[in-house]
This record gives C-alpha cells, sequence and structure tokens, in this order.
C-alpha cells in the first residue's frame, strides 16, 4: 500500500491540493488528445474537417461518458473499502469491477457500431460532414475497449488516493498521439479517420503502462481467477453505484446529443465555431471537474471510515477552491478569448470567431455556479446518495429539450449559449438541496449516537 494515500487523516486542503494537482496535469493531457486532434485538422484538413470532428462529440461523450461514469462508480465503492481499511471487501469489488467493466465495453461497442450512423443522420449532421464524422466516430466505438480499459484502472489507482501513475501514463500517451496525429493525418495523409486511429492508439499505450505498473507496484488492484467471489451485496452495491454516476453522465450526454442537434440545423460555421468554443470551454473547465474529482475521492474515503466532520470540511474547501479556479477562467476568456480560437482552428473567419466567443463568454462567466454543482454532486455520490445527483441530471436533460425547442428556435445561437447557465443555475439549487438534507441527517445520526453513549 506504498503507493496510495490514505485521506481521512492529515490536512484536509493538503491533502485535496496534493492529490489533485496530478489527476489535473492528468487531465491537461487528456484534453491535450482533443485539442491536438483539433489543432491539426483545422490547420491541416480546414474548416470542414474539424466540424466533422465536432460533430461527433456530443455522440462520443454519450457513449463513452456513460461507461466513464460506471467505472467511475466503481471506483466510489473501492475508495470506501479503502478508507474502512477493509481489505477482504475491497478485493472482491476489484475483482467485480474487471468482470464488470467488459461486459460494459462489449455492449457499448456492439450498440454504438449499429446505431451511430442513424443517430448522426437523425441530428441533422450537414450532407457535407456526415461521412467523415461517421468514420471518425466506428473506429472510436470500434476500439472503446481500451479507452473503458484506461478509465477503469485510473479510476481504481485513484481511489486508493494514487493520482500520479495514470498522470505519467497520459504524458506518454499524449505525445505518442500527437507524433500519430502527425504521421496518419499529414503523413499518410488519412484525414479525419488518421486522428482517430492516434487517438485509440495512444489510449492503448495507457492501458499497457497502467497493467505493468500494477502488477509491479500495486499488485492489490489485480485479481486471480480463485479470488473472484461472485457476492450479490458486492453486485448490488457496485452496480448500483456505477449505474446512479452512469446514469448522471449518460443524460447529461444525452442532452448535450440533443443540443448538438440544434447547433447542426445553423450550418457548418456554426458547428465549427461551437466546437472550438467548447474544447477552450472544456480546457477552462477541467479544473473544476478535477476538484470535484478529488472532492468525491476524499468524501468516499472518510465517508468509508465513518468522519463525517471531514467530508463536510472537505467539500467546503473544495468549494473555495473551485471559487478561485472561476475567477482566473473568466479574466481569461475576457482577454485572451479571440487568441485562442484563432490559434485553435487556423480560421480567418470573423463569424467563427464572434460566434465561438459569445459562447464562451456566457458559459465561463458561470463558473462559480457550476463549481458548487459539480463539488457537491460528486461529494455526494461519493458518501452514497445517488438519486438526487441523477435527477439533477434528468432535470438538465429535460432543459437542454426545451432549449433546443423554444431558446434555439427563437433567439438562435445565443439560445445555445444561454441553455447551459440556466442548467447549472437550477441543477446546482437541486443539488444543495440534497446537501442540506445530507447534512440534516448526518446532525441527528451524531445526536442519536452521543445520546446513546450517555445513557
Amino acid at each position: 500500500m506504498k503507493n496510495t494515500i490514505n485521506m481521512t487523516e492529515g490536512n484536509i486542503l493538503r491533502n485535496l491540493i496534493f492529490f489533485a494537482v496530478p489527476i489535473l496535469i492528468g487531465n491537461i493531457f487528456q484534453q491535450l488528445y482533443n485539442v491536438a486532434d483539433t489543432a491539426i485538422i483545422g490547420n491541416l484538413l480546414g474548416d470542414s474537417a474539424l466540424a466533422a470532428v465536432g460533430a461527433s462529440a456530443p455522440v462520443y461523450g454519450l457513449l463513452i461518458g456513460f461507461a466513464g461514469g460506471l467505472t467511475n462508480g466503481f471506483a466510489v465503492v473501492i475508495a470506501r473499502y479503502f478508507g474502512a481499511r477493509n481489505d477482504r471487501e475491497m478485493k472482491k469489488a476489484v475483482s467485480l469491477t474487471y468482470i464488470l467493466s467488459g461486459i460494459i465495453a462489449l455492449v457499448l461497442t456492439v450498440t454504438g457500431v449499429i446505431i451511430i450512423r442513424p443517430l448522426l443522420a437523425a441530428l441533422q449532421t450537414p450532407d457535407e460532414i456526415i461521412t467523415d464524422t461517421g468514420n471518425y466516430m466506428t473506429i472510436i466505438i470500434l476500439f472503446s475497449t481500451v479507452t473503458i480499459a484506461y478509465n477503469m484502472l485510473a479510476g481504481m489507482m485513484r481511489a486508493v488516493g494514487n493520482s500520479k501513475a495514470p498522470l505519467y501514463f497520459l504524458i506518454a500517451s499524449t505525445f505518442v498521439n500527437i507524433g500519430l496525429d502527425f504521421l496518419f493525418v499529414k503523413g499518410f495523409d488519412m484525414g479525419v479517420s488518421g486522428a482517430a486511429y492516434a487517438t485509440v492508439i495512444s489510449q492503448g499505450v495507457s492501458v499497457v503502462l497502467c497493467f505493468i505498473y500494477a502488477l509491479r507496484k500495486c499488485d492489490f488492484l489485480l485479481f486471480r481467477r480463485s479470488e473472484l467471489t461472485f457476492d450479490r451485496s458486492m453486485l448490488s452495491n457496485l452496480t448500483s453505484t456505477g449505474l446512479s454516476m452512469g446514469l448522471m453522465y449518460a443524460i447529461v450526454s444525452v442532452g448535450s446529443v440533443i443540443l448538438q442537434g440544434a447547433v447542426n440545423s445553423f450550418g457548418t460555421e456554426t458547428v465549427t465555431a461551437h466546437t472550438a468554443a467548447r474544447k477552450i470551454d472544456d480546457i477552462f473547465m477541467l479544473t473544476l471537474g478535477t476538484i470535484a474529482m478529488s472532492s468525491s475521492t476524499f468524501a468516499s474515503q472518510n465517508y468509508g471510515a465513518g468522519k463525517i466532520d471531514r467530508v463536510k470540511k472537505g467539500i467546503r474547501y473544495g468549494i473555495l477552491l473551485s471559487f478561485g479556479w472561476s475567477a482566473f477562467a473568466v479574466l481569461c476568456a475576457v482577454l485572451f478569448r479571440v487568441p485562442m480560437i484563432t490559434a485553435l482552428t487556423g480560421t480567418t473567419s470573423e463569424t467563427v470567431i464572434n460566434t465561438a466567443s459569445e459562447y464562451i463568454i456566457w458559459n465561463i462567466s458561470f463558473f462559480f455556479i457550476l463549481g458548487v454543482l459539480l463539488v457537491l454532486r460528486s461529494s455526494l455520490q461519493g458518501v452514497g446518495r445517488k438519486l438526487v445527483p441523477v435527477t439533477g441530471s434528468a432535470v438538465e436533460l429535460l432543459l437542454k429539450i426545451a432549449s433546443t425547442a423554444i431558446l434555439a428556435p427563437n433567439l438562435g445561437y445565443f439560445g445555445i449559449c444561454i441553455c447551459e447557465p440556466i442548467i447549472w443555475t437550477a441543477c446546482a439549487v437541486i443539488v444543495a438541496a440534497d446537501y442540506a438534507v445530507f447534512l440534516r441527517k448526518t446532525a441527528d445520526s451524531a445526536a442519536a449516537a452521543r445520546k446513546a453513549a450517555a445513557v
């Protein structure tokens, strides 16, 4: 266990920051996968090819986001047993995580290949880019097993406090990805398909490195056939927690897919602008996601150890960290959005630049609310409150449908820009109410325990 971090002891802020920094750096390199694809395709192949990749993003997020949510849910269960120092139950959770992840990979691959092209057509993907978008997504889906395997292994490592190893492997695979992007897209003239192959091959490298590291340094994250136990209670715990997080991500992604359909209806230039704006938005959102992920692991370990006061303090520190980052992100968006858009896309179109700028300003300005939403939602998942985070995601889906039906037709692309800020505000209120319920219940439980001890 020397390669793990026990976050149930020591300074809370220090634990959060030291655990979060490697995850943040890793997430930055993870985004470099996408940014490298975007920049290389935009500069070498032009706006149309960039729009083809951008139109695939919500669909990719739906399929992979659901699987990633499931594996993150499994990791939450592992983190609780790690915090409780219950090695026997943790080993059960690890072995079943492998089995469940394999099933997910098989179902996702078969389902994705069948539905991808009809789905792109249903989303009104422009005729001039639908072939490239379909080819790109088909390759990604066929090799989705490597993405799921990496998410599973990295999630288990982070569950036991090891956030550094996944970082090292992402750094290596990112450089492989960038090199293969140039080789396949430019050298072999493979177009957007080359970018897809570069992504899946480089992800495969990270999976191999994860397995080698686990074998040598963290063998408790592997299992032998004799150690596989089909414990019904454990299977139910893993499945319910995994489905809770998976559905949360999937519902959000379904909304994004529907919203992408509205974006596609505005034409290729708007799709290009939206693609660039989303990439920049995602880059700044990385830190908020990292803080939320760290808060989830921190809450899971401490909840498993029965240290509720540390859970509460960890949530407060997580929200304060998200506020600090949101202020920095707003400043960067105001001052540097135009150079970032042009550097990312290589475009000279004023329409693309202005459209992307509008989206960036509106979204990043509401990061303060988004930070509260992400920290609370992830922490509540970490302590086993599964229903309300999913309910909040369902509200997000309904509001995105409403935006597609009402805001976009009446307000144009401005309706797309204000959609998510409205959604974040509504969902933050719902999740904050559930957190208040959690605080009341834990206070009542503590009072009952004190009364029993006094008696």
